[in-house]
């Protein structure tokens, strides 16, 4: 299975990364084709509304920025991993304007599954991303949901967390 991470952690050392890793590692090593991509290391802007991708320009944006890296892989992947840090509720912004561009593809063809990895300083903060996965990704393009992780505090980056997350990767069907 092709397996798309988008990272939206702004840290290229950081909990979410070290969760999105341990997750993509289990998955490599079960045969799974893995792309993990840093959204905060490209330059993505958000949508712009302009609906050119729909009226003129059958699914491509009409901006020329790093997601025309990005949109091949959405549409060859069979599972998408959304990975970031909850900044005041929700995802960052950097992984924010990637998710909303993917607007510009409507449903990308290949998607069957879905997970969501949040990590943060404190927990019961994680209500507003896991409202948008759940709406966005499982019930809008109709995706299996392959879980939620989340994790807070003394848990980033413990052995726990992360063998969690690898054994998630690892038995992925």
């Amino acid at each position: 299975m092709k397996i798309l991470i988008l990272n939206g952690s702004p840290r290229p050392d950081g909990n979410t990364v070290a969760m999105a890793k341990a997750f993509a590692k289990g998955a490599a090593e079960s045969g799974h084709d893995v792309e993990l991509i840093s959204v905060c290391q490209k330059n993505i802007a958000g949508c712009l509304a302009c609906e050119y991708c729909h009226t003129r320009a059958e699914g491509r944006c009409v901006q020329q920025d790093d997601m025309q890296q990005i949109y091949p892989l959405l549409e060859q992947a069979e599972m998408i991993v959304l990975a970031s840090p909850v900044y005041y509720h929700s995802f960052t912004g950097q992984l924010q304007c990637a998710i909303n561009r993917i607007y510009a593809l409507d449903k990308p063809k290949n998607l069957k599954k879905a997970a969501l990895i949040l990590s943060s300083g404190s927990d019961d903060v994680y209500g507003g991303a896991i409202y948008e996965y759940e709406n966005s990704f499982l019930k809008y393009l109709h995706l299996e949901n392959m879980g939620i992780f989340t994790s807070y505090g003394k848990q980033n980056k413990s052995a726990e967390k992360l063998e969690q997350l690898y054994q998630c990767g690892k038995n992925l069907k």
